[in-house]
């Protein structure tokens, strides 16, 4: 019983932690295949909330580029890794952001603005993806669901069970 309170009390917090401008989508939100479809510049400086699994980090001098594989967001704003992808999307963050926090397959949620778009290439392939000037960025924890602490000071991890 304790376990599930634990684990209840757990996943509730981390909902009570999501940022305003992830958990909910702007007024008019631009949906990734419409933006990925019509031309780009269509949707200059239109507000988004986009997600999905970071695939590079780069840093430059002032700012970080991150780029992210799609995924369609749940009501909460998480990327449902479960679904398909739809495509690539770059958001530009003002300041440093650790690559080892900020890892490859990490889940990542981000609302700010479309700017236009961006030239990448992925293996041999140049691509042009959507460019988003980030406002607010979530990274989402990931919980191991294996390890238990009883609350006394003993810890047990499960993981070796996986």
């Amino acid at each position: 019983m304790k376990r599930y309170l634990l684990l209840s009390f757990l996943l509730l917090n981390a909902c009570s932690t999501v940022p305003v401008a992830i958990k909910n989508p702007p007024l008019h939100d631009i949906p990734y295949p419409e933006a990925t479809t019509q031309k780009i510049t269509n949707f200059k400086d239109a507000p988004v909330r986009w997600g999905g699994i970071i695939v590079d980090v780069e840093n430059e001098q002032n700012f970080t580029l991150v780029q992210v594989l799609y995924y369609p967001l749940d009501s909460d704003g998480e990327p449902q890794t479960d679904k398909s992808h739809a495509g690539r999307f770059v958001f530009k963050s003002p300041g440093f952001l650790e690559p080892a926090v900020y890892t490859a397959n990490a889940k990542i949620t981000v609302a700010g603005t479309l700017t236009g778009d961006i030239e990448r290439t992925v293996g041999k392939k140049v691509l042009r993806v959507p460019l988003i000037s980030a406002t607010t960025i979530y990274l989402w924890p990931v919980y191991d669901y294996y390890s238990y602490h009883d609350g006394i000071g003993y810890g047990f991890d499960y993981s070796f069970l996986h």
